[in-house]
């Protein structure tokens, strides 16, 4: 039985629990009249002007995503409404393309995806022997190498180094931005090759019509059943240790908070800067984790423990204890590829 459609007419007027509660189907969003409208417009203006004959499709989604082979481009349903945007930031601290200029180049990197779906690129040999096997695994988690120069630099975190079709993706979305002179950019780079072969890539498409034109819809948000609040009970999960209050928990359990009798020298956050560098050597050598890596979860310890306003006891005890953590942290990394031991 199909449950029936109870679309909510203003949401500008709710409260933030009252929100939560309106199922994602309900919400009175789209991509028409919405400022995000105006960046598929460009989006497509740019395919045109480079004579690509192909506009993708673009819908409301749960997130940014591109389904599997098919060319169809999905766009966050909260970017759609002042109101939903504001939630995002109250819940996530961040609202992924929440500007014109991050919209643009999240819409090219999908666009990527995309038209490789639509002219089915990724079968060609030439394709498979530049970015790699497109039906290699999505792991859950990657490591990139951040001084690599054989893969293009475009969205944040290395995505191009994720897989196959990202690389493809991001290189895309690089050749597709107008005001990057890639040739000058990337000289040098063994990724240049990969823009070179893009470019080449979309002269030999000029003007053709997409062999697939029409595409599946998955995770449409007007479709999506779930409440708000679940819908975000489930992402505060996943992305629990990007969240800035990610330590507290285990820094409390290590540190105390400050009271009137604290000296200057018993901050936690001083504690730990003194010996980062000794920490940051030793961690390293016994898991064999690069040191840049070690150094950014040493640098997040401080900033919250600073934050939380925490202090110390035992100066041993408390070095042992971040050392024994942050140790911890990086054998799950290690295996998981994330901080936290569950996937």
């Amino acid at each position: 039985m199909t449950m029936g459609k109870n679309i909510i007419k203003d949401i500008e007027n709710l409260t933030e629990e009252e929100l939560l509660k309106v199922r994602i189907r309900d919400l009175p969003v789209k991509i028409e009249g919405a400022w995000i409208e105006e960046c598929v417009k460009k989006l497509y203006e740019e395919l045109e002007a480079r004579a690509i004959n192909f506009k993708p499709v673009c819908y409301l989604a749960d997130e940014w995503l591109t389904p599997d082979k098919e060319p169809v481009i999905g766009i966050p349903f909260f970017l759609a409404h002042p109101a939903l945007m504001k939630l995002e930031k109250q819940m996530m601290l961040d609202v992924e393309g929440a500007t014109k200029q991050w919209c643009m180049k999240l819409l090219r990197h999908e666009a990527g995806h995309a038209l490789n779906y639509a002219y089915d690129l990724y079968k060609k040999k030439s394709w498979q022997r530049l970015f790699g096997r497109f039906n290699q695994e999505y792991p859950d988690t990657y490591r990139f190498r951040p001084y690599s120069r054989n893969f293009v630099r475009h969205l944040e975190d290395y995505y191009a180094q994720y897989h196959p079709d990202e690389d493809f993706s991001e290189t895309f979305a690089v050749w597709l931005t107008t005001d990057i002179d890639w040739q000058a950019q990337y000289k040098g780079w063994p990724a240049l090759k990969k823009i070179k072969f893009v470019d080449e890539l979309m002269r030999g498409i000029r003007e053709k019509e997409p062999v697939n034109k029409k595409g599946k819809k998955y995770w449409q948000a007007s479709r999506l059943t779930t409440t708000l609040r679940n819908y975000y009970k489930r992402k505060r999960h996943v992305y629990a240790e990007d969240f800035l209050d990610f330590h507290d928990m285990n820094l409390k359990r290590i540190f105390m908070k400050k009271n009137q009798e604290c000296k200057p020298e018993n901050f936690a956050f001083q504690l730990i800067s003194r010996y980062r560098k000794n920490l940051i050597a030793s961690i390293s050598i016994w898991t064999g984790e690069k040191k840049y890596i070690v150094d950014g979860v040493l640098k997040a310890l401080i900033k919250r423990s600073k934050a939380l306003n925490l202090i110390y006891d035992s100066e041993p005890l408390a070095v042992l204890e971040v050392s024994a953590y942050v140790t911890t942290l990086m054998m799950n990394y290690m295996y998981t590829g994330r901080l936290r031991g569950e996937k």
